[in-house]
Parts: structure tokens; C-alpha cells; sequence
């Protein structure tokens, strides 16, 4: 594999391809604050839109705190029978994304950029994680007892995998809905390079 100025691709291919949306994690693995704020500091230096930096987060890594979250997540919709993690598949962490709108009216392609870093960043820490933009905001917001300039954008759930994730090619039915199998293996389909480049 050629390497680009020292850094091998080898090793970005393989950490984007451990980077999978992971659903069940071992609740017994607990995150502390502090790894989750080596995470946010990853998030922290990302490129911003104008450089204006208008992420701001919250951490939850408290069972008491991850209980009062998580009925606002929205799990798996391609998933019609599972209603998300049961108790000890549960997240250990939770960072909550939001826009600080007194520092500017758009987010632009900041929290993809900057929950991207998180997640590669855990990976990296042995951990996985989800982004969830299937959230009851309004309701969260009420939660945690956010002031009006704070817009929930998206939760990264955080925790130590337990569940197996693997890549595949889409099907001749074109179908891209993932699933899991008898195993509970969770299947994802991907487009091919050829599929996705228009010449």
C-alpha cells in the first residue's frame, strides 16, 4: 500500500472500516469523563465553516444521566422489530452535539466533520459508537434543561462494541437497507466505487 507523506493509507482504510454505526455495547465497559474530553478535543481543533466554532457539547458518562437520555433516541429504522439496546447492551457514554446559535445562525458541515473525529478517534481507543439524529430534540432540550440558544443537532452514542459489524456490497435487488442475520451479525450494504463515480 503507498504511503502519503510518511502516513500509511493502509491504516486510514482499516480505521475507517472499524468505524461501523455500532447499536449494543458491554454496559459493564464504563467510560470515564476524561476519555470522552479527549474525544471532544479531537472534535474541538476540526475545520469549521467561517472558523466561527459554534459546537458545543455535553458529556454523560453517569448511569443516572445515560438513563435520562436514552428514552429520547431513536434506534434502527430499518429495524422494524427492535426497539433499540435492552439493559446491559445499553451506551456507557453519551456526547450531545449542539448549536450555540448566539455564535452564528448555521452549523454548515461542522457537527459531521467534528462527530466524524469523535468516532475515529474512539475507534482508535478501542470503543465504537452511533450518531443518532433520530431524536425527540424538543423533549432532550427539556431534559437537560438546555437555554433557548442551545439546538440539539445529534447524540454520539459511546461504549465498548458488542456486537459484530460487516461491510458488504449491495445485491442485484439494489437493496441498501442493512439488517442483521440469524447470528445477529449486523449486515451493511455499501455502493461499489464504480457505482458511485460519475466520469
Amino acid at each position: 500500500m503507498n504511503n502519503i507523506l510518511g502516513v500509511s493509507m493502509k491504516k486510514i482504510r482499516e480505521l475507517i472500516e472499524r468505524n461501523r454505526s455500532y447499536r449494543r455495547f458491554d454496559e459493564a465497559r464504563k467510560l470515564t469523563k476524561d476519555v470522552l474530553l479527549q474525544l471532544i478535543d479531537n472534535a474541538r481543533i476540526s475545520s469549521s465553516a467561517a472558523n466561527r466554532q459554534p459546537l458545543k457539547y455535553i458529556i454523560s458518562c453517569t448511569d443516572v444521566k445515560n438513563k435520562s437520555i436514552f428514552p429520547f433516541l431513536k434506534w434502527a429504522g430499518y429495524l422494524k422489530d427492535w426497539n433499540g439496546p435492552v439493559e446491559g447492551e445499553r451506551p456507557t457514554a453519551y456526547i450531545i452535539m449542539v448549536h450555540d446559535k448566539e455564535i452564528g445562525n448555521n452549523v454548515w458541515w461542522d457537527h459531521g466533520i467534528a462527530a466524524e473525529n469523535i468516532l475515529l478517534s474512539a475507534v482508535e481507543m478501542g470503543l465504537g459508537g452511533c450518531m443518532l439524529g433520530a431524536i425527540d430534540k424538543n423533549g432532550l432540550k427539556k431534559a437537560l434543561g438546555l437555554e433557548e440558544q442551545y439546538e440539539v443537532l445529534m447524540v454520539i452514542a459511546l461504549g465498548k462494541p458488542a456486537e459484530k459489524v460487516v461491510l458488504e456490497e449491495i445485491g442485484n435487488d439494489g437493496d441498501i437497507k442493512y439488517y442483521r442475520d440469524g447470528s445477529e451479525v449486523h449486515h451493511v450494504p455499501k455502493r461499489s466505487l464504480d457505482e458511485i463515480i460519475i466520469e
